[in-house]
């Protein structure tokens, strides 16, 4: 395979292309040809992922306490955040999966594309040093710390406002998503709080979850 183009994506240039193809095989593909799966790169990989995520912080976020911190890593370094990341660069069309993988549409479960990401980090830092896989992790998640950082002070609104609206028994809160606006690495979303079908507020975010945040603090000052 000609990892040519997602190597322009990753902004890193592979010596052992090997290396490469196996953070991308999965271990249904690697049963099925028996090859080496990605497994042990994604172990290493989680642990690249977690020290650089926490000295980024450190560094970075100095007004963070231990505790805050600790949230904001959790909120990072997790499924969803470098599912996005392989979405990104457009991961599915490189993974090596077995046919029950594919015939089960693998290439869009977000633990296995998840699981890459993690691989791929690994590979960088084996083929060459801790500096390229730091610069692959920071310019793909410092956004996403940033949004986290945001939050992990913030008062949680939406439970809040559902403890004060159930106070008098069963009431049904909804936050739908009626917007989405912007390119993807500079989205803006519009949510509105419908409760008992009522439409109450709306509110905007750089998230889902800031939108809802901030249309529950408005239903919340109402």
């Amino acid at each position: 395979m000609n990892y040519e183009k997602l190597e322009t994506e990753l902004g890193y240039v592979f010596n052992n292309k090997e290396l490469l193809s196996q953070a991308l095989t999965h271990t249904s593909y690697a049963y099925e040809n028996k090859v080496q799966s990605n497994e042990k790169l994604e172990f290493l990989g989680d642990a690249i992922l977690e020290v650089t995520i926490s000295k980024f912080l450190y560094k970075n976020y100095t007004n963070l306490t231990e505790g805050e911190m600790t949230k904001v890593r959790a909120a990072v370094v997790c499924e969803q955040s470098l599912y996005e990341v392989a979405k990104k660069h457009n991961f599915s069309d490189f993974l090596n999966l077995g046919k029950s993988e594919i015939a089960n549409h693998g290439k869009e479960r977000p633990a296995i594309l998840a699981d890459s990401v993690e691989a791929v980090i690994a590979a960088i830092y084996i083929d060459s040093n801790m500096e390229n896989a730091e610069k692959f992790i920071i310019s793909n998640l410092k956004d996403s710390v940033k949004i986290a950082s945001k939050h992990v002070g913030m008062k949680d609104y939406k439970t809040v406002l559902q403890e004060k609206l159930q106070v008098h028994g069963a009431i049904n809160i909804e936050y739908i998503t009626i917007d989405e606006s912007g390119p993807d690495h500079d989205k803006t979303f519009t949510v509105e709080l419908k409760v008992n079908g009522e439409t109450k507020t709306f509110g905007k975010g750089r998230s889902k979850k800031e939108a809802e945040m901030q249309a529950a603090k408005k239903a919340l000052e109402m």
